[in-house]
């Protein structure tokens, strides 16, 4: 691992991989967000989506990949659209059930005191879901990964997880470990960050429950 990280071979591999597994997180993040309230605040919405959410969460991701393949070919974009698939669900769940779980007390009480929609979302029900959105953020970096990993076996050139395939298959055992190595390193970065975010972003709350 080491010389391959020394002398550049890994980088190129490395880089393709981020690139893929970022670009899939953040389209999954922006679009599960604003999905996630606008299903949990509004009944219309949520009679209408939850059954397809809860059929859709429940189908195995991987599954769909030769589809997603056939629809949008072997390059770049099926890759980032499985990923995206993928990352969807955990964070647009639990934005449903952080959004869910607000007080009605303290929704009572703004609506009371003349706060408008605008003022109970960002005072009150952000602020509550925002947990159990980075929860779900977490779970979908984690998975973003591992699909990552399967779907760079299947008609990539570049990537973490073509590096093990091909090294395995070329019985390269030291270069197969030293991406899994890699890719160990990598999750438990990006989460070890997503966690110094959360913290960062809810510091309100520690206070609150340390005062």
């Amino acid at each position: 691992m080491f010389q391959l990280l020394v002398t550049g071979q890994m980088w190129p591999d490395i880089g393709a991989s981020m690139q893929r597994s970022a670009s899939g997180f953040a389209i999954s993040v922006l679009v599960a967000i604003p999905l996630g309230f606008l299903t949990a605040w509004s009944p219309r919405v949520r009679r209408v989506l939850d059954p397809v959410m809860q059929f859709m969460r429940n189908t195995p991701t991987l599954a769909l990949y030769p589809v997603f393949i056939l629809v949008f070919g072997l390059g770049e974009l099926s890759k980032v659209a499985i990923i995206f698939w993928g990352g969807v669900w955990p964070v647009l769940m639990n934005t449903v059930e952080g959004v869910n779980r607000t007080d009605p007390l303290l929704i009572k009480s703004g609506r009371s005191m003349g706060a408008s929609p605008l003022t109970l979302f960002f005072r009150i029900i952000l602020p509550s879901a925002l947990p159990f959105i980075f929860t779900g953020i977490r779970l979908s970096a984690s998975r973003s990964i591992i699909i990552l990993v399967a779907a760079e076996m299947l008609g990539a050139d570049k990537g973490l997880g073509f590096l093990i395939f091909s090294s395995e298959q070329n019985y390269k055992v030291e270069q197969m470990y030293a991406g899994i190595i890699v890719l160990i390193l990598l999750g438990v970065l990006v989460n070890f960050l997503l966690v110094r975010w959360e913290k960062r972003i809810t510091r309100w709350k520690q206070e609150i429950s340390g005062s």
